[in-house]
């Protein structure tokens, strides 16, 4: 039996956040697996190999900026869509998200409408 239901790896360490954003993609048909630090979401980004992750910048452990470019320069997770989703507002910050391998980044809060939209092109692309 398939099942169209994508993988969604949320990294992100403020759990009112972890617990919106599961809600809502949950709702979305999206099936969410969670980690709270960068070292956590490193490991299960390679065990579960998701079809998308959502990536805070400031992480405890290994920032956001460290596990996108870990997980963009090996070849065998180099294809999962990173979603930056971050506090920071300045440009310099998402210049560096992006240098880092991101394929998108928002700003909190993240207008959840235009993520998700974000988040389904980004699946399709791959």
């Amino acid at each position: 039996m398939s099942t169209s239901t994508k993988k969604i790896l949320l990294v992100e360490d403020d759990l009112d956040i972890i617990q919106i954003l599961s809600m809502r993609l949950e709702i979305n048909g999206f099936d969410v697996i969670t980690a709270t630090d960068g070292e956590l979401g490193l490991e299960k980004a390679k065990e579960q190999k998701p079809d998308l992750i959502l990536l805070d910048l400031m992480l405890p452990k290994i920032n956001g900026y460290e596990v996108c470019q870990m997980l963009k320069f090996d070849d065998d997770h180099k294809d999962i869509p990173i979603v930056i989703t971050s506090s920071l507002h300045m440009e310099s910050e998402r210049t560096r998200a992006i240098e880092a391998g991101a394929d998108a980044y928002f700003l909190k809060p993240v207008d959840l409408e235009l993520l998700l939209v974000k988040m389904k092109s980004l699946m399709n692309e791959n």
